[in-house]
């Protein structure tokens, strides 16, 4: 049994359950994903898969053992995921991860993912400041205003809210539910929104 997975966001979509409701949910894409390397306890002193996602150009390919010789060329993402002893005698290197076994519809998930970035951001769009008055004469308009306090000690205080990169930061959402898994066509669809843009890299991570 797998600890969680990995996979790609697809985007937002809405499905209707039976009695007419409509639930927003994420698609994510967990595809093209390969055992390349087993660790065991033994030789690695823990227990996990460290596993590939094929570049689009070799995903109709049957996967070679020369592959791990040149994991870059071969693979856009190389991760690993940890596993319990007793399903490695299960795995094998160059076998398909097949995440429908591990995850149920209706259990519960944290996904980690990184959120949008938005680049350099000043006050009034990274903490919502209010700003200085939009009136005749006025020439403090989005300036975040003193940052500094008394002048005999004239410093910054830590953690004090000033301009700077707004977004690309790592953030989990937790306890989300799993509404759907379509084993063909290897997608999951999760309640709710998930940090990071379409096509960003994801992970599931079982709760229990």
């Amino acid at each position: 049994m797998v600890s969680g997975l990995w996979g790609r966001k697809i985007g937002m979509t809405q499905i209707f359950q039976d009695d007419q409701t409509v639930i927003p949910v994420t698609v994510i894409d967990a595809s093209s994903w390969i055992i390349t390397q087993i660790k065991t306890d033994e030789r690695d002193d823990y227990s996990a898969v460290q596993i590939g996602q094929v570049r689009k150009k070799y995903a109709n390919e049957a996967f070679d053992i020369s592959w791990i010789k040149a994991l870059r060329k071969y693979f856009i993402e190389v991760k690993e995921v940890k596993v319990s002893d007793e399903s490695l005698a299960t795995l094998k290197v160059g076998q398909q991860v097949e995440f429908h076994n591990d995850l149920a519809e209706g259990t519960t998930v944290n996904i980690f993912g990184t959120t949008i970035g938005k680049g350099f951001a000043g006050v009034v769009k990274r903490y919502n400041f209010g700003g200085g008055r939009k009136t005749h004469g006025s020439t403090f308009h989005r300036a975040p205003g003193s940052i500094g306090f008394m002048a005999t000690q004239g410093r910054v205080i830590k953690g004090k809210k000033m301009p700077g990169q707004m977004g690309s930061k790592k953030r989990v959402v937790k306890n989300l539910e799993i509404i759907k898994v379509d084993p063909n066509a290897q997608v999951i669809l999760v309640k709710g929104s998930v940090p990071g843009k379409a096509g960003s890299l994801v992970y599931l991570q079982k709760n229990g």
